[in-house]
């Protein structure tokens, strides 16, 4: 059976002709233009402008470290003498995996939440109001306040969706009450689930929806298109899915999409998914009391803080939202777990583990209106 590894090197050298060295070379360039991008996103910023417009700025900027469903980053940001509105940018949606456009919601409630963190270190206090209408937006109002760097906002540039395995250790009882508490929100809580014989349960339900996406050509071929398979491609872009995010190796696009189509197996991943849950110290299941924009919105916020929460204690987070993307699998799901009402949201498995490379972001200019 042909491995990854003589799989690259067999393409690699059957493609360095004049062209291929090329390929290689700007390949190698992309990789150092990726660390410096790299740098210059996952930071902490400059918060003591008297410059309101940077100011601003600078909260999109944290704004934007927050996750979205395939790195989309499926917002846009306008702003306002002393407010800053989120707005879903349905461009960028991804209409198979997402249909009700439920994750893009929580999406947006994850930079909310990343702005809101940022704005009491820059010394306002905010209030978020969703505006339902034609043009759905949270706005975010801004009053001038005394300054609080919270455990949460230090965690912002250091947080990450960790696609590895972890150590299989155990929280401290103490640590999952912080992430209980950091985890729950208006209409939202989030059960914790620790026992092996419960994650197992959880992780039949994650193969299950795995094996049906897996099987769905046009889940494959969304997802094939937000994957970037270099540093180049990713900084060029500035957004989707980076390769050595997720441990696989970085290669020229080329050869990329060759290796996706060969090694990206129902089997590969479910074998995948198995080795994550069982490394895992834990998964979490965050529910909403209903089935709306505005609780998808909390939802996000919600997870956005047991996210922050778990950074600032060095563990590891990452998705494993199967049972809930797969609608078919969704009341079986919650029936499983012991959910009587309510919608389940998100999937989360968490431990201690190494940090993985990074996705990028677009620069702030792009998500502007």
């Amino acid at each position: 059976m042909i491995t990854r590894r003589k799989f690259i090197t067999t393409a690699i050298a059957a493609g360095l002709g004049t062209a291929g060295v090329l390929s290689f070379r700007s390949f190698s360039k992309g990789s150092s233009e990726y660390e410096h991008a790299v740098k210059q996103i996952w930071r902490h910023g400059e918060l003591g402008s008297s410059d309101t417009l940077a100011l601003m700025h600078e909260l999109v900027r944290y704004a934007t470290l927050a996750p979205s469903s395939h790195n989309t980053q499926c917002w846009k940001f306008g702003l306002g003498d002393q407010s800053v509105s989120i707005l879903p940018d349905y461009q960028r949606r991804c209409p198979v995996v997402d249909p009700d456009d439920h994750h893009l919601f929580v999406s947006l409630g994850c930079a909310a939440e990343n702005l809101v963190q940022a704005a009491a270190a820059m010394g306002f206090r905010s209030d978020a109001v969703f505006n339902t209408g034609k043009n759905s937006s949270l706005d975010i109002s801004l009053m001038r306040a005394t300054e609080v760097r919270t455990p949460l906002f230090e965690a912002i540039p250091r947080r990450q969706s960790t696609r590895g395995e972890f150590d299989a250790k155990p929280l401290s009882n103490d640590e999952m009450r912080l992430l209980e508490k950091a985890g729950s929100g208006k209409g939202v809580r989030v059960l914790l689930l620790t026992d092996k014989q419960a994650m197992e349960s959880v992780l039949d339900f994650v193969v299950q929806g795995n094996s049906i996406q897996m099987r769905d050509p046009a889940f494959v071929s969304e997802l094939k298109d937000w994957l970037r398979f270099n540093g180049g491609q990713a900084t060029r872009l500035g957004d989707g899915l980076y390769s050595g995010s997720s441990g696989n190796p970085t290669v020229p696009s080329w050869l990329g999409g060759l290796m996706f189509d060969l090694f990206f197996t129902e089997k590969a991943e479910n074998d995948k998914y198995a080795r994550h849950v069982r490394s895992s110290a834990g998964i979490a299941v965050f529910v909403s009391d209903l089935e709306d924009k505005n609780h998808w919105i909390e939802v996000g916020r919600a997870f956005q803080r047991f996210a922050l929460q778990a950074t600032a204690m060095d563990v590891r987070t990452a998705h494993l939202n199967q049972p809930v993307e797969v609608a078919s699998l969704r009341s079986q799901f919650a029936k499983s777990i012991g959910i009587t009402s309510g919608r389940p949201d998100l999937v989360i498995r968490f431990g201690r583990g190494p940090e993985m490379p990074r996705s990028l972001r677009r620069p702030i200019e792009a998500v502007l209106v």
